[in-house]
């Protein structure tokens, strides 16, 4: 089923949507089915894509998915119209030009097995004849002479008004089919529709009262409160009705019909309000908030990604041995000390209740620890007893360490951590509450190591994540991993299996034997030694090397970003420099490698190779190791805790940002109660995206613009305040 009618092809149709070059979007795509991960891309072949970065790498892989798959249901459907014997050249090449699925499956519709339908039961009674002669305006008899020989024919046909009736039901079915009708309603359910919200059976005031008597117009409904009423129907908290401007949606139907003139124009009326109220409204419902709803947990895993992102590239704490704390009030307080590179030295239990010769057992008990296991930084979980907990080391630090600092972080996913196989795995005689503790205290020396083993959903970042589909929320998250994994590199001798399993080109099972091999030869004295592992050949090792580093071994080029393809270029580059080797020294980092005088042009000439690969490779030879982490502001240390009760209009505060949604961000300031910057708040300047502005772990200096102490709540902006 061909129309000879000449397809675009598919980099032609890519480069149209992404307003991407035809020839980069043609060489990314043959790079990608020749099993090239995105990453890779990335870094690797920027000369051979145009330079495209990793978004527009991943929109073209994604646009690519999404455009074969309209393909195999367009070849689908094509099929299945051959068996039905329908030869219809105008749909058939509609059919194959179709761009979306939603004019895909329009076109389909009137070829669809129907369910039976007050259209099927006329057609049963031998109507459709009469339909079709009036659809197609092949008589031109009076509408009565028509309708006479039907009656009586049939049992159920006893008069001229049954038999219009039955002939009113197919008109307003095949007028509901009709491509052009069905785009115009939903057109204008998108233009005019609104979502009605009222109570529900069970009403949640404290949660919902504001939707209580809501009206959210589907043009400007904003992805969180679509979240929220979608959560309060599915609850039974709220009621939602669907309602659009009948009039207008009339005259739009009947333009779009009488642009063929019918004689049965007469009928026109009744069977388009038919066809509107019965068969058009309601599924222009289902398509309005089924795309709301997919737009809106769209929109939310897009926020979740990009605070799963900052999340993930906050800057380690090298150097420190830190002393973690999961608070708690019944089983204590659970203590950790763990070395610079998180290993666990001791644990602990103290506990904040009881009487003061208790608690000040607790405090004494706690400082031994800490100058026993030389911790001179505290990181708290921000779960419940934090601030409680916060109290007694801030005591603690007052009284008795006086150069001791305590930063509190974030605690979700811990406990989902500590009792998984990966935790069983890597401690296997610990308490699953230890095991929490000590998660706690790594995601402060390295958050990227030490998130990746928990699933990304329970990580504490987005917006209404948990509302969401597991499996778009999963593929968000990896893709995230993914990118920073691999943007950040990851040290081969040191790496745990639940971070090199993220690595371009490797799988859970090949980093598990990575691992493996690691333990029973001993540390990589190189990345080509990874070609000795059972499961890594030429391409996996060509996707991944790059990314993995080997720090002190035999090749110095093993500790930088530039691939072994590329050891033969950098090396007579650095001969053609005056150099021997790969610059060690740290306070050359981010010095020119290249003599006075000589041109990355003149390099490239000699080397015959393109300036792009010169500057990538002078670039990175001039910062071995390079942790771009480093470049962005680490946590907020403290030494002493702050009260909402003695917050004040117009003060002054630091702090960390927790979590940036739609309307703000969440801060921890130091109190117990996380202060929100209203978007509005956030500039001089009308903002339209919190994430513009701000990103997970930002540190921002902040003013408190209100303090609720009966509801426990703290309004903050970034512009000044005056006191009152």
């Amino acid at each position: 089923m061909t129309t000879g009618i000449a397809q675009p092809s598919e980099a032609e149709i890519l480069a149209r949507r992404t307003g991407l070059p035809v020839r980069s979007v043609t060489a990314t795509m043959a790079l990608l089915d020749e099993g090239n991960t995105v990453p890779f891309l990335t870094r690797y072949r920027r000369e051979q894509t145009g330079g495209l970065d990793e978004t527009q790498i991943r929109t073209i892989q994604q646009q690519l998915e999404d455009l074969r798959a309209l393909k195999l249901r367009a070849t689908a459907i094509l099929k299945r119209l051959q068996t039905q014997n329908v030869d219809n050249p105008q749909l058939i090449a509609a059919i194959q030009q179709a761009e979306t699925l939603t004019e895909l499956e329009d076109l389909y519709a009137p070829f669809k097995q129907q369910r039976r339908t007050r259209a099927e039961i006329a057609r049963e009674r031998g109507l459709q004849p009469l339909a079709d002669k009036l659809w197609e305006g092949t008589v031109s008899q009076p509408l009565t002479s028509l309708i006479a020989p039907f009656i009586k024919s049939h049992a159920d046909l006893p008069d001229g008004d049954a038999v219009l009736a039955g002939v009113s039901d197919i008109l307003a079915e095949q007028i509901s089919m009709e491509p052009e009708v069905r785009k115009s309603a939903r057109q204008m359910a998108s233009i005019s529709g609104e979502l009605v919200v009222r109570p529900g059976k069970t009403p949640n005031e404290a949660l919902f009262g504001a939707y209580h008597e809501a009206t959210e117009s589907v043009r400007r409904a904003v992805p969180h409160r679509v979240l929220a009423i979608h959560r309060g129907e599915s609850t039974g908290a709220l009621k939602v009705r669907f309602d659009w401007n009948e009039p207008q949606v009339l005259q739009s139907l009947e333009r779009v019909l009488q642009r063929r003139p019918r004689p049965f124009l007469k009928l026109l009326p009744t069977c388009l309000e038919d066809a509107m109220k019965r068969l058009l409204k309601p599924s222009a419902e289902r398509e309005v908030r089924r795309k709301l709803l997919d737009d809106a947990h769209q929109h939310a895993v897009q926020v979740f990604a990009r605070n799963l992102r900052s999340l993930l590239l906050q800057p380690p704490t090298r150097g420190s041995r830190v002393l973690a704390i999961d608070p708690g009030f019944r089983t204590g307080c659970k203590l950790a000390a763990l070395d610079e590179y998180g290993n666990l030295l001791a644990h602990d239990v103290i506990y904040l209740t009881g009487s003061s010769d208790r608690i000040d057992q607790a405090r004494t008990q706690l400082v031994s620890f800490a100058k026993q296991h030389r911790c001179e930084l505290f990181v708290i979980g921000n779960g419940t007893a934090c601030r409680e907990t916060e109290q007694l080391v801030a005591e603690a630090i007052a009284d008795s360490l006086p150069t001791a600092h305590y930063v509190i972080v974030n605690e979700a996913g811990a406990s989902v951590y500590s009792t998984s196989d990966l935790a069983r795995e890597e401690f296997p005689e610990l308490d699953p509450t230890v095991r929490g503790t000590v998660s706690i205290g790594r995601r402060l020396l390295d958050p990227l190591s030490e998130l990746v083993k928990v699933e990304s959903r329970h990580v504490g970042v987005g917006l209404y994540q948990h509302d969401l589909d597991p499996k778009l929320l999963d593929a968000a998250a990896d893709q995230v991993v993914e990118s920073c994994v691999n943007r950040v590199g990851v040290d081969l001798n040191s790496a745990s299996a639940s971070l090199l399993r993220h690595v371009a080109g490797l799988n859970e099972s090949i980093a598990r034997k990575v691992v493996a091999y690691r333990d029973q030869h001993g540390p990589f004295e190189s990345r080509r030694q990874l070609l000795d592992v059972a499961g890594i050949g030429p391409a996996t090792f060509q996707q991944s090397a790059g990314f993995l580093r080997v720090r002190g071994g035999d090749e110095p080029l093993d500790e930088t970003w530039i691939h072994p393809e590329s050891y033969d270029i950098a090396r007579r580059l650095l001969s053609l420099c005056g150099k021997s080797s790969v610059e060690k020294d740290s306070r050359s980092e981010g010095k020119s490698l290249l003599p006075d005088g000589v041109q990355p042009e003149e390099l490239a000439t000699r080397l015959q190779v393109s300036v792009e690969v010169v500057d990538e490779i002078v670039r990175e030879l001039g910062r071995p190791g390079h942790d771009p982490r480093t470049e962005a502001e680490g946590p907020v240390f403290r030494r002493q805790i702050l009260k909402l009760e003695e917050v004040c209009v117009g003060m002054t505060l630091t702090g960390s940002v927790l979590n940036v949604v739609d309307f703000g961000a969440f801060v921890d300031v130091g109190l117990k109660e996380s202060g929100l910057i209203h978007v509005s708040r956030m500039g001089s300047r009308h903002v339209r995206d919190p994430h513009q502005v701000l990103a997970v772990g930002d540190r921002v200096t902040v003013w408190v613009e209100q303090v609720d102490l009966p509801r426990r709540r703290l309004a903050l902006s970034m512009q000044p305040v005056d006191a009152p």
